[in-house]
């Protein structure tokens, strides 16, 4: 039997982390959506059309290292608000979310347009600014050096941008858990993902 746990919230708020811990105790898969959008967007910068790329898109695609680089980053929200990339990206997301033994999926809209029947919706926040002081340190880290201010900037762009876009907008789940993480630990802030997983389980 299939369990889906649908993990939304805007860049570096924690999800990603939340959710490949939650995988793993749970004994779940884990799909980062979001690489999906990056994958595409890394093909858009190297010529490509958003929707051919999207089309086309397999999975050594996600393994790319140049992913998680901030131009990539950029070039995925841009291509996200485009309604037939979307649409083709649509049937894996809730491919994997069937499957067996259960799944963990992460993105932005996952609890409110992919799968609006997880049995376990969460929507994971924190702060803008403590967000770029994250994702400052996670690009510092990769060694793709950079200013707070750049960084906080971009974050509230990509809000912005994912917040009022008219297709799948980032919006909580009516149903989802809220999880602020902005003053949380990573233990504390999974320990609170799984105790709220488990009440749904």
């Amino acid at each position: 039997m299939s369990f889906t746990v649908a993990v939304d919230g805007p860049a570096a708020a924690g999800k990603g982390t939340i959710s490949r811990a939650v995988a793993a105790h749970f004994g779940f898969g884990h799909l980062d959506t979001g690489l999906l959008y990056r994958a595409v967007g890394a093909r858009m910068l190297a010529g490509d059309k958003p929707i051919d790329a999207a089309l086309a898109l397999l999975p050594d695609d996600l393994e790319r290292p140049e992913l998680r680089t901030a131009q990539v980053a950029q070039a995925a929200s841009k291509v996200a608000v485009i309604a037939e990339v979307r649409a083709a990206l649509v049937d894996f997301q809730r491919a994997f979310a069937r499957r067996a033994g259960g799944a963990v999926l992460d993105g932005r809209d996952i609890g409110t347009v992919i799968c609006p029947r997880a049995q376990a919706k969460l929507f994971v926040t924190a702060s803008a600014e403590v967000r770029a002081q994250r994702r400052l340190q996670e690009l510092m880290a990769a060694g793709n050096p950079t200013s707070y201010a750049e960084v906080l900037e971009d974050v509230k762009a990509r809000d912005a941008r994912d917040t009022n876009r008219s297709e799948s907008p980032l919006k909580p789940a009516s149903d989802a858990v809220l999880i602020d993480t902005s003053a949380l630990t990573i233990d504390e802030a999974v320990a609170t993902a799984i105790a709220a997983i488990d009440a749904r389980h």
